[in-house]
């Protein structure tokens, strides 16, 4: 029998010994097992029920828009497919939006439009990545697509907050350090409550009124990296009580957001302030506003919402293919790297 140790995330090689034996692949990040000399399974580390359930009432025909798919980039973890019902049934058309999300469109009848989903989503079961030497990119190097992520929006008025975030921020140490400040105040300013939610909340109003949902610790931290020159855009999806103590409310989409340094996107979470495991995007853009979960062109009343985020505890193998095969003598260390891919 093989045997093999991971370690990393995606793209990691892996080495596996079979009698002296070595072979080295790029996987997806999940956990090994192999099963035999030209065949591997892996078992994911984690798998999520993620779904939803909704309602509206509709006095008359309305066209809508959903952003309920998960974002293209998560697409290759799904296990079943995330298939939207609607009842009564209507067709509908799929898009991609400015932003890269995933865009259902259809024209909702009068009366009662049911909107639903259930599907499995697999995850590395890994914290959001922490990386503390990541640095500010200089705005004059900042590729053309990330300007849009420096600008105000209809919910991120920097024209409001520019000042204030100099005052706060402009000394501390540029890069990681100076977002997580930002994470910091945002999380220590505001005070996390449902029945204070008001759609109309801007970031510079929730900082004056000290109160708020995800959302609007999402905008104020938002606005205030983008007053100090660092793009952030807002992220929308679920996120489960995996690997936290279980909340005692109604499940709910949440938000949070991503800062732009050292040339990539990473994730930060200022409701929660600390990294989380099982987060699923559904959708990015620069604030609420461009990832409303629906958009209705006329009157349509939300009636029934539910959320599914759950961790699927019954392990499941899936069998996977490679690209090359084991050969009778030792591989090469320095030869090309086979890769797995799903058969």
């Amino acid at each position: 029998m093989l045997s093999a140790r991971t370690a990393g995330t995606a793209g990691i090689a892996v080495t596996v010994f079979d009698d002296g034996k070595v072979a080295r692949f790029l996987l997806h990040p999940a956990c090994l097992v192999i099963a035999g000399p030209s065949s591997v399974c892996w078992v994911p580390a984690m798998k999520i029920r993620c779904g939803y359930n909704l309602s509206y009432q509709c006095p008359q025909a309305v066209p809508m828009q959903f952003l309920l798919s998960v974002h293209p980039s998560r697409e290759r973890d799904l296990v079943t497919d995330q298939v939207m019902r609607t009842d009564p049934y209507l067709p509908s058309r799929v898009v991609l939006d400015h932003f890269g999300n995933r865009l259902t469109r259809l024209v909702a009848p009068a009366g009662e439009l049911a909107v639903s989903a259930d599907f499995i989503v697999e995850d590395s079961g890994s914290p959001d990545e922490v990386n503390r030497d990541a640095q500010e990119v200089p705005v004059d190097h900042l590729p053309d697509e990330v300007l849009i992520y420096l600008m105000g929006s209809r919910y991120a008025d920097t024209d409001l907050l520019g000042d204030t975030a100099w005052s706060l921020f402009g000394g501390t140490p540029r890069g990681w350090t100076r977002v997580q400040a930002i994470v910091d105040y945002v999380h220590d300013r505001l005070r996390f409550d449902y029945q204070m939610a008001r759609s109309t909340r801007t970031a510079s109003e929730g900082h004056f009124e000290h109160v708020g949902v995800c959302r609007d610790f999402a905008h104020l931290a938002v606005s205030l990296c983008r007053c100090m020159n660092i793009p952030a855009r807002y992220c929308t999806g679920y996120l489960g009580d995996i690997g936290v103590p279980p909340v005692d409310a109604p499940m709910d989409w949440s938000a949070w957001f991503e800062a732009y340094l050292g040339g990539r996107w990473y994730t930060f979470d200022a409701r929660h302030n600390i990294p989380r495991i099982g987060r699923v995007v559904m959708a990015r853009g620069r604030d609420a506003t461009d990832v409303a979960i629906s958009t209705a062109f006329g009157s349509a009343i939300l009636g029934r919402f539910d959320v599914i985020t759950d961790e699927v505890k019954e392990a499941t193998t899936f069998r996977h293919s490679y690209s090359g095969h084991f050969t009778s003598g030792e591989i090469d260390p320095q030869s090309s790297m086979p890769v797995l891919s799903r058969s």
